[in-house]
């Protein structure tokens, strides 16, 4: 089926806020595109041209789900792969590959792939239960990760000793030795079916203290040329080692000795990359789109210096969610907020994303402290 023609469709395993943004680029290529989630009211659910309630972790509902698509996609990992094999069996382009996001779902699969293709990350021993990391007390500090189900810091105990062992995960595990380090970065890089490869320019990342998630970031990255062409290097490789089609966001640790260190990676657009939409030529949900559809990739050029500020739901609200602020953050010249479409908030549930473009550094961080103060959600 031809691209641009009126029966051409894409599907799209996910209908978050991942799905919401890749959908406002797909029109502009005027790409339909038909999407799965198990939630009536996801931020998907009422712009998507084509709209199925159902679990994307259930083989006969994937697998039914892709027979009239020509292409299929995802917006979180956690998918049915049998389903996704056998529909790439029958002839359906499935981008990115089941065998790709089988290497990931697991990290202790994905720890193991990095060692074994020589890219670089922190050194690791695989657990199966409390008892494995008790017995590997001298290598603490370090971090317990679940194999498989954790995401946005859930699944990540930290054993900064001894003591710390009762909070072990019961489960196949990974310890992940504590890396001290001076920055969490991050580059998203883009591998289209020829194997054209683009990356966008390096972002920092900073982390909410308790939660473990990206409470906010800077673009670019105030790190050395060196370190940024070391980082933009090591996305690449990792892209090329998995031969990946899509997008890949590398998180990575830039230690205090100068190291770069892969810490986890994400097929698919990322929350690194959402300020992309008003800071970059190409964003990286257009980006996405190009890649598994065999496009050519585009200019991924940064116009201005730019941050992304995560807006959470705040501390002991939960219930109808009210934006408040958004009248002041409105009035301030390069913010723009992004909502997500979800009507209910919970403390610290991903509600929207704030953009700041401001060629100043000093007045670009001035307005993201603005920002973090002003615009909160409560119910």
């Amino acid at each position: 089926m031809p691209l641009f023609s009126k029966n051409f469709k894409l599907g799209l395993l996910g209908g978050g806020q991942l799905g919401r943004m890749l959908l406002q680029a797909a029109i502009d290529l005027d790409i339909h595109v038909k999407a799965l989630d198990p939630d009536p009211n996801a931020p998907c659910a009422k712009i998507a041209p084509e709209f199925v309630c159902g679990s994307f972790l259930d083989y006969d509902t994937v697998y039914q789900f892709g027979q009239d698509c020509e292409v299929i996609t995802i917006e979180i990992e956690n998918v049915n792969l049998e389903a996704l094999k056998q529909l790439q069996a029958e002839g359906k382009k499935v981008f990115p590959q089941p065998e790709v996001l089988e290497i990931i779902q697991d990290k202790r699969v994905q720890k193991q792939f990095y060692q074994d293709n020589q890219l670089p990350t922190a050194d690791f021993v695989l657990t199966d239960n409390k008892a494995a990391v008790a017995a590997q007390v001298d290598f603490l500090p370090a971090f317990n990760k679940l194999g498989k189900g954790g995401y946005d810091g859930k699944g990540v105990q930290r054993i900064a000793s001894a003591n710390d062992v009762h909070l072990a995960f019961e489960a196949p595990s990974l310890l992940e030795k504590a890396v001290d380090f001076a920055k969490e970065i991050a580059v998203i890089v883009a591998r289209n079916e020829q194997g054209e490869c683009q990356t966008f320019p390096t972002v920092e990342c900073v982390f909410h203290p308790e939660h473990n998630l990206v409470e906010y970031l800077f673009a670019p990255a105030e790190v050395s040329e060196e370190i940024n062409l070391r980082a933009k290097a090591i996305a690449i490789q990792t892209a090329q080692k998995l031969n990946i089609v899509g997008l890949l966001a590398v998180e990575m640790f830039l230690t205090k000795e100068g190291e770069v260190l892969i810490n986890e990676v994400a097929p698919r657009t990322h929350n690194s990359g959402h300020h992309t939409i008003r800071a970059n030529h190409t964003s990286q949900f257009e980006q996405h789109l190009r890649a598994v559809l065999g496009l050519p990739l585009g200019d991924t050029t940064a116009h201005s210096k730019a941050a992304m500020v995560n807006l959470l739901g705040e501390d002991g609200y939960s219930g109808d969610a009210l934006y408040v602020g958004m009248n002041e953050a409105l009035a301030l010249a390069g913010v723009y907020p992004f909502l997500y479409g979800k009507k209910v908030t919970k403390p610290f549930r991903k509600m929207g994303h704030i953009t700041v473009v401001d060629n100043d550094l000093d007045s670009l961080k001035a307005k993201v402290e603005q920002v973090k103060q002003t615009l909160k959600v409560i119910s």
